[in-house]
């Protein structure tokens, strides 16, 4: 998992744009890859994580070190995502670049790559948002339950039921694809 530098994080709290640039390239392609699979469009994920950044340098003077950096960067994302979310036209194409849970489609014949990555993107995108961000959060960026439940304001066993309604969704659908 990434994490960024104390010495970087407390020179860009201090106003040094390189350093907060740093951690822009540090995160940048975690924060692409939750907001894209939460807003299935790209365009509407960069958007996302643009807002996202500028809000997290206009707040960083105020970050307090006792919470993981990660953990308080992605509270500002999935808020972000949601707001849009909650504006987007919900017919957008579903964008899933470079998801870890892409690494299913890998083990199948490269002739059937493209079709799994598809179904997995379909699948993932047919999930109510909350399952969605909750499993993305979880499997996908490596947050623990406590982490999330402070990012969100949920509660652990809340944030547990929707993972596990999310993968048995998931699993369920992907099967069903697999036989056919």
């Amino acid at each position: 998992m990434i994490h960024v530098d104390p010495a970087t994080l407390a020179q860009a709290k201090a106003g040094d744009l390189e350093a907060f640039a740093v951690i822009v390239r540090l995160y940048q392609p975690r924060c692409l890859r939750f907001a894209r699979s939460m807003l299935r469009s790209a365009e509407d994920a960069e958007e996302a994580v643009q807002d996202a950044w500028m809000r997290v340098y206009r707040a960083l003077p105020r970050y307090q070190d006792q919470e993981r950096f990660d953990s308080w960067l992605f509270r500002i994302l999935a808020n972000r995502c949601r707001t849009r979310s909650g504006r987007m036209v919900r017919d957008a194409k579903t964008m899933l670049h470079d998801h870890p849970a892409m690494e299913l489609a890998e083990t199948a014949h490269p002739a059937e790559q493209d079709a799994w990555r598809e179904e997995i993107a379909f699948a993932l995108g047919e999930l109510p948002e909350a399952q969605r961000e909750a499993f993305l959060l979880h499997h996908v960026e490596g947050f623990a339950y406590e982490e999330i439940a402070a990012l969100s304001g949920l509660g652990v066993s809340a944030l547990k039921m929707r993972v596990k309604r999310a993968c048995d969704y998931l699993r369920g659908r992907l099967q069903e694809v697999a036989r056919d």
